[in-house]
């Protein structure tokens, strides 16, 4: 057995994962949802996080996988400026967990669980080069290039949210922060609008669907995939901008790329845990 954890800026999600070392991957029998001690010292959060792992351990538990938002030494296991948690400057989780738990501990980027999540166990089985976008809070990005997770030296390969982009840069036109600073609303908020109809809230997320069109012309520029999964909140409205965002992708200037390219959305809202799951399972511990 194997803990999946997802450090996410809103909540941990813990899960137990059976069978996740078979080549059939495994299945989630177990799992809880606690916030996130985005307000706490770091010796707090340490111990906050140890009490809720403690709750899912099990002596069948072999390997811990935890995935976060951040930057990730994958060797030393040391995290650095977590998105959400002020405190985790420089973390190393890895010695700390190890050291409580006595298990192996893997760590990896969360977008970067979220792709693998998607390859060994949902819409990317049968793919061999995959981008898994993340549209929430932030932007996260994360790669599958030949059957394998590619997470670069620091786990921030694939990250083309970072590019500069009008005024500011993707990830600030791709993500909530859209809705928030352009609009001084929220997804949320624009979501239920357009549904009901509102004109203007269509025409935003109209707006948005180009951004995210340029988003994945980007991709496709960057890596040429056979297949990107989006994930996160905010895909939950793609209804709401899929329309906008292939329209937008007509600009491109390889038509065949588009004719080929397959876009998907998550359904699985455990995948996060089961990446984690998935990152222990290959004991990916160098990039």
């Amino acid at each position: 057995m194997i803990l999946g954890i997802d450090l996410g800026g809103t909540n941990i999600r813990i899960g137990q994962i059976e069978g996740a070392g078979c080549s059939e991957g495994g299945e989630l029998i177990a799992k809880i949802s606690e916030p996130s001690p985005s307000q706490m010292t770091l010796e707090e959060s340490l111990e906050y996080l140890k009490i809720h792992i403690r709750k899912m351990m099990t002596p069948a538990v072999e390997s811990i996988g935890i995935g976060v938002p951040s930057v990730v030494d994958v060797t030393t296991g040391v995290v650095y400026n977590v998105t959400n948690i002020p405190s985790w400057k420089e973390v190393p989780l890895k010695a700390v967990l190890e050291k409580e738990f006595c298990v192996p501990v893997y760590i990896n980027n969360d977008a970067n669980c979220f792709a693998l999540g998607e390859k060994e166990f949902g819409l990317g089985k049968a793919y061999r080069d995959i981008v898994g976008i993340t549209l929430g809070t932030g932007v996260g990005a994360g790669l599958i290039i030949n059957n394998t997770l590619y997470g670069g030296r620091n786990t921030g390969a694939g990250e083309v949210a970072s590019l500069p982009y009008l005024d500011a840069n993707l990830e600030r036109y791709c993500s909530s922060e859209f809705f928030i600073y352009k609009h001084d609303t929220t997804g949320k908020l624009a979501a239920e609008k357009a549904r009901a109809g509102e004109a203007e809230a269509l025409k935003m997320w109209d707006e948005f669907g180009g951004h995210i069109g340029n988003l994945v012309q980007a991709t496709l520029f960057t890596f040429d995939p056979e297949l990107i999964i989006f994930g996160g909140g905010i895909a939950g409205a793609y209804p709401l901008f899929e329309r906008a965002m292939h329209e937008k992708m007509t600009e491109f200037p390889y038509p065949e790329t588009i004719k080929n390219i397959r876009i998907e959305v998550s359904t699985n809202g455990d995948i996060g845990i089961l990446g984690a799951a998935a990152v222990a399972k290959h004991r990916i511990s160098t990039y």
